[in-house]
């Protein structure tokens, strides 16, 4: 496995993490031997940053990540991140609602504190512009989201803060310059990588606006999300949670999925492209790892497999 810096943190992250949101549904289902098997690989494979939610299968992602990783004897430190998503009427001191989620969360995890915690609402200049988001100042006022992480922190429950970046971009770059974020983590794939590059009109659907470029100036870890299109880039035909979230509608995956059928002529198979999508990720130097949602070992396998074969080919020893 390689292993990257992630930001300013000081920690070294895997280039693959173990992601435990719906779409797999690995985590947020109830096949406790498949979870053990999976996740137990992912250790093996030198896999040390796991990434959940209390929204993921509203809190059964982190009650069978917990009791799964309790489990685990791994000969590396393993890290946890979870997320706090509030949704808002008219609450103008969202500091108790902060801690009241880390504080549920842990308990779910069995930890006494996780790595990173980060803001779930997507950032917009308006609440609600897009679900469940937030603003600017919702987020940096004197009792917004931030006030409530340091407080986690001060607790003891939470080493570092950070974003998900969905949103309006140039909010989300008022939030990431105010310094306090370590991290981001946001979508990025070979059909759309427009959050970190410069791209054609016909492929930004939609534009995420090159926000993580600036995530990338302020030296912040920035993990890949969406690596495979929630699938889309394997093949697959949408997952359950695919059908029901307001984040990515149904419209979006099927248009992915007509760009994927072209792909697959060109390079002969949904395997080689699937290879594809994860060797562009893990080629670009601004992304400290990519999020995967595991369903199988073969997963696990087929994943650490192209991070070596990458890896290998970085290593090797230029012409003379």
């Amino acid at each position: 496995m390689q292993y990257r810096p992630l930001g300013l943190t000081g920690l070294s992250v895997s280039a693959i993490s173990f992601g435990a949101g719906p779409v797999s549904n690995l985590l947020t289902g109830d096949e406790i031997d498949r979870q053990r098997a999976v996740l137990t690989r992912a250790v093996e494979a030198g896999v040390n940053w796991f990434d959940t939610a209390p929204g993921y299968g509203n809190g059964r992602s982190e009650s069978c990540l917990g009791a799964v990783l309790a489990e685990q004897r791994a000969a590396q430190p393993l890290h946890v991140a979870t997320k706090v998503r509030v949704n808002l009427t008219g609450e103008t001191d969202l500091r108790p609602l902060v801690m009241q989620s880390v504080r549920e969360s842990l308990s779910r995890l069995r930890l006494p504190r996780v790595t990173l915690l980060q803001i779930h609402n997507s950032i917009t200049w308006n609440r609600n512009d897009q679900p469940t988001s937030v603003t600017p100042d919702d987020v940096l006022g004197d009792r917004g989201l931030l006030a409530g992480m340091q407080d986690a922190r001060d607790a003891g429950w939470v080493d570092h803060f950070g974003l998900t970046g969905i949103g309006d971009a140039d909010a989300l770059r008022m939030v990431m310059r105010s310094g306090r974020f370590a991290t981001i983590q946001a979508p990025f794939h070979l059909l759309n990588p427009s959050a970190l590059r410069e791209t054609p009109a016909e492929m930004c659907d939609p534009d995420y606006g090159g926000f993580l470029q600036t995530a990338y100036e302020l030296a912040m870890g920035i993990f890949a999300i969406r690596v495979f299109a929630a699938g889309a880039l394997l093949g697959s035909a949408p997952s359950a949670h695919t059908l029901r979230t307001p984040f990515f509608p149904l419209p979006l995956y099927q248009r992915d999925l007509e760009r994927v059928a072209k792909l697959q002529q060109r390079l002969g198979s949904a395997t080689a492209v699937g290879q594809q999508a994860l060797a562009f990720v893990l080629s670009q130097p601004e992304i400290s790892s990519a999020i995967l949602g595991f369903g199988a070992v073969s997963h696990v396998d087929d994943a650490a497999d192209t991070c070596r074969r990458m890896t290998a080919a970085t290593d090797q020893p230029g012409d003379e």
